[in-house]
Protein backbone atom coordinates (compact mmCIF):
# COMPACT_ATOMS: atom_id res chain seq x y z
CA UNK A 1 0.00 0.00 0.00
CA UNK A 2 1.58 3.36 -1.19
CA UNK A 3 0.61 5.07 2.06
CA UNK A 4 2.95 3.59 4.10
CA UNK A 5 6.11 3.21 1.89
CA UNK A 6 8.79 5.87 2.44
CA UNK A 7 10.33 7.58 -0.17
CA UNK A 8 13.86 6.01 -0.21
CA UNK A 9 15.93 9.16 -0.22
CA UNK A 10 13.35 11.05 2.08
CA UNK A 11 12.98 8.25 4.56
CA UNK A 12 10.89 10.26 6.78
CA UNK A 13 8.67 11.16 4.55
CA UNK A 14 5.54 8.60 3.29
CA UNK A 15 5.13 8.02 -0.62
CA UNK A 16 2.19 9.10 -0.72
CA UNK A 17 3.10 12.77 1.06
CA UNK A 18 5.74 13.48 -1.48
CA UNK A 19 3.80 12.61 -4.16
CA UNK A 20 1.41 15.20 -3.27
CA UNK A 21 3.48 17.83 -3.02
CA UNK A 22 5.53 16.84 -6.29
CA UNK A 23 1.67 17.35 -8.25
CA UNK A 24 1.73 20.88 -6.77
CA UNK A 25 5.48 21.43 -7.33
CA UNK A 26 5.09 20.06 -11.42
CA UNK A 27 1.74 21.82 -11.23
CA UNK A 28 3.20 24.80 -10.77
CA UNK A 29 6.16 24.31 -12.78
CA UNK A 30 3.67 23.67 -15.78
CA UNK A 31 1.89 27.26 -15.34
CA UNK A 32 4.83 29.17 -15.48
CA UNK A 33 5.78 27.47 -18.85
CA UNK A 34 2.53 27.74 -20.24
CA UNK A 35 2.26 31.32 -19.17
CA UNK A 36 5.47 31.85 -20.63
CA UNK A 37 4.68 30.53 -23.63
CA UNK A 38 1.56 32.63 -24.07
CA UNK A 39 4.11 35.40 -23.24
CA UNK A 40 6.25 34.54 -26.31
CA UNK A 41 3.20 34.59 -28.19
CA UNK A 42 2.69 38.29 -28.13
CA UNK A 43 6.59 39.05 -27.72
CA UNK A 44 7.93 41.89 -25.15
CA UNK A 45 5.02 44.08 -24.02
CA UNK A 46 5.69 47.25 -24.30
CA UNK A 47 3.93 49.30 -21.68
CA UNK A 48 4.16 52.70 -22.98
CA UNK A 49 2.00 51.63 -26.30
CA UNK A 50 -0.89 53.27 -25.29
CA UNK A 51 -3.96 52.28 -23.52
CA UNK A 52 -6.00 50.86 -26.64
CA UNK A 53 -3.00 48.68 -27.69
CA UNK A 54 -2.38 47.57 -24.09
CA UNK A 55 -5.91 46.12 -24.18
CA UNK A 56 -5.67 44.33 -27.27
CA UNK A 57 -2.53 42.87 -26.15
CA UNK A 58 -4.02 42.01 -22.88
CA UNK A 59 -7.68 39.85 -24.63
CA UNK A 60 -5.30 38.82 -26.91
CA UNK A 61 -3.49 37.16 -23.82
CA UNK A 62 -6.43 36.28 -22.37
CA UNK A 63 -7.45 33.73 -24.87
CA UNK A 64 -4.32 32.51 -25.60
CA UNK A 65 -4.30 28.82 -24.70
CA UNK A 66 -1.09 28.69 -22.66
CA UNK A 67 -2.27 31.40 -20.32
CA UNK A 68 -5.79 30.17 -19.71
CA UNK A 69 -3.83 26.15 -19.41
CA UNK A 70 -1.21 28.00 -16.71
CA UNK A 71 -4.21 29.68 -15.21
CA UNK A 72 -6.08 26.50 -14.65
CA UNK A 73 -2.50 24.55 -13.53
CA UNK A 74 -2.62 27.04 -10.71
CA UNK A 75 -5.61 26.64 -9.94
CA UNK A 76 -5.22 23.29 -9.40
CA UNK A 77 -1.96 23.35 -7.86
CA UNK A 78 -3.39 25.49 -4.82
CA UNK A 79 -6.19 22.48 -4.23
CA UNK A 80 -3.10 19.81 -4.16
CA UNK A 81 -1.10 22.00 -2.29
CA UNK A 82 -3.58 22.64 0.58
CA UNK A 83 -4.27 18.65 0.94
CA UNK A 84 0.16 18.35 1.01
CA UNK A 85 0.10 20.76 3.59
CA UNK A 86 -2.61 19.23 5.52
CA UNK A 87 -0.01 16.17 5.53
CA UNK A 88 3.20 17.37 5.62
CA UNK A 89 5.02 20.06 8.08
CA UNK A 90 5.06 23.40 5.93
CA UNK A 91 8.86 23.90 7.06
CA UNK A 92 9.32 20.50 4.92
CA UNK A 93 6.84 20.99 2.31
CA UNK A 94 7.44 24.91 1.49
CA UNK A 95 11.20 24.70 0.78
CA UNK A 96 10.76 21.23 -1.91
CA UNK A 97 8.79 24.01 -3.94
CA UNK A 98 12.44 24.88 -5.13
CA UNK A 99 12.04 21.72 -7.24
CA UNK A 100 10.09 23.98 -9.25
CA UNK A 101 13.64 26.17 -10.16
CA UNK A 102 15.34 22.92 -11.13
CA UNK A 103 12.08 21.73 -13.59
CA UNK A 104 11.57 25.05 -14.69
CA UNK A 105 15.41 25.70 -15.57
CA UNK A 106 15.72 22.41 -17.36
CA UNK A 107 12.66 23.02 -19.62
CA UNK A 108 12.83 26.03 -20.02
CA UNK A 109 16.36 25.19 -22.09
CA UNK A 110 14.92 22.45 -23.70
CA UNK A 111 11.40 24.18 -25.13
CA UNK A 112 12.65 27.71 -25.12
CA UNK A 113 16.13 27.67 -25.74
CA UNK A 114 16.97 29.92 -22.62
CA UNK A 115 20.36 29.88 -21.66
CA UNK A 116 21.45 27.97 -18.66
CA UNK A 117 25.14 28.57 -18.05
CA UNK A 118 27.54 26.95 -15.37
CA UNK A 119 26.64 29.26 -12.40
CA UNK A 120 22.78 28.35 -12.63
CA UNK A 121 24.01 24.62 -12.86
CA UNK A 122 25.69 24.85 -10.09
CA UNK A 123 22.61 27.20 -8.42
CA UNK A 124 20.51 24.13 -9.35
CA UNK A 125 22.87 21.77 -7.84
CA UNK A 126 22.67 23.64 -4.47
CA UNK A 127 19.34 23.83 -4.80
CA UNK A 128 18.62 19.69 -4.91
CA UNK A 129 21.14 19.55 -2.06
CA UNK A 130 18.97 21.26 0.20
CA UNK A 131 15.82 20.21 -0.92
CA UNK A 132 17.24 16.71 0.28
CA UNK A 133 18.33 17.81 3.33
CA UNK A 134 15.12 19.54 4.59
CA UNK A 135 13.07 16.81 3.33
CA UNK A 136 15.31 14.13 5.26
CA UNK A 137 14.72 16.18 8.58
CA UNK A 138 11.12 16.72 8.56
CA UNK A 139 8.43 14.41 9.09
CA UNK A 140 4.95 14.05 7.53
CA UNK A 141 2.47 15.80 9.65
Amino acid sequence: MIGRHRVPVFPSMKVIDFLWILSGVLLNAAAQLLLKAGANSVGEINMSAGASALWRTATGLAMHPGILGGLACYAISVVVWIVALSRVEVSVAYPMLSIGYVVNALLAWWLFGESVGLQRWLGIGVIIIGVILVARSGHSA
